[in-house]
Order: C-alpha cells, then sequence, then structure tokens
C-alpha cells in the first residue's frame, strides 16, 4: 500500500505526506465525493457558454456515414 502511495505522489509531482495532508483537509471541510463531484460538474457546466443538440446527425445519417467508410 505505500508503494502504491509512493508511486501515486510521484505521478503528482508530490509526496506521500501532502497527499495525506490534502485528504485529512478534505476530511475537514465536510464535503462527501458525492458533493465534491456535484460541486465539479457545475464548475464544469458553468464553462459551457454555447451547445446545441441541433447540430447532432439523426441515427440513420450515423450508420450511412459509417457504411461510407
Amino acid at each position: 500500500m505505500y508503494r502504491q502511495a509512493r508511486i501515486t505522489a510521484a505521478e503528482r509531482d508530490s509526496s506521500v505526506s501532502a497527499l495525506v495532508r490534502e485528504f485529512l483537509a478534505g476530511l475537514a471541510t465536510g464535503e462527501t465525493d458525492f458533493e465534491r463531484r456535484k460541486r465539479l460538474q457545475g464548475d464544469v457546466l458553468a464553462t459551457v457558454t454555447r451547445f446545441q443538440a441541433s447540430g447532432r446527425l439523426s441515427r440513420e445519417k450515423v450508420h450511412r456515414r459509417r457504411a461510407i467508410r
């Protein structure tokens, strides 16, 4: 387990102590994983300025495109 923590820390250019500190700080905020993910989703959706579903291809057109290739 410690070896994997060291590998993860190295991948994040961090230390195991910093990962533990970050984890404990997350626990201290009282935010559940679901709440954190919901907040992050809101942050991402706030960056979407324009979206149109009308530009999508119909099912028939998608299958025709695959037949052409």
